[in-house]
């Protein structure tokens, strides 16, 4: 097997674990996941290839109140006018598709001269499970 052919392969096995993540993760715990499950991907592997799935807008990082850096699958979105829920307490990341957030935008941009990048809104909260509710 080639080395690319390798490094494909080992690309396409994190992805599809990443997939498969219910919720947040860190680079660690995913690197442990493989190796349970008998992959044999490195964990510099894992880092990098986290580091290019974030350029490319497939995962999003974060970091907790510890500064431990935790990852999350993006479903692929098709909308301009999205944003994020972050839970300060279980580090889930929720999508949010609504154009809510147009009318914040231009309040920002009128009364405050800033432009928004409204694919990269995260909202820092507390969940409905973490509140107990």
């Amino acid at each position: 097997m080639s080395r690319s052919n390798y490094q494909t392969t080992n690309k396409k096995k994190i992805l599809d674990y990443i997939k498969k993540q219910d919720s947040s993760f860190t680079t660690k715990s995913l690197y442990q996941e493989m190796k349970k499950e008998k992959e044999d991907v490195g964990l510099t592997t894992i880092y990098r290839f986290l580091e290019e799935l974030e350029k490319q807008n497939q995962i999003k990082k974060y970091y907790n109140s510890k500064n431990i850096a935790y990852y999350q699958y993006l479903d692929p979105c098709s909308h301009e006018n999205h944003f994020y829920l972050k839970c300060s307490e279980c580090g889930n990341l929720i999508h949010i598709d609504c154009d809510c957030i147009i009318d914040l935008e231009k309040h920002i941009q009128k009364k405050h001269h800033f432009k928004m990048d409204n694919k990269n809104i995260v909202i820092t909260g507390y969940c409905s499970n973490c509140r107990g509710e």
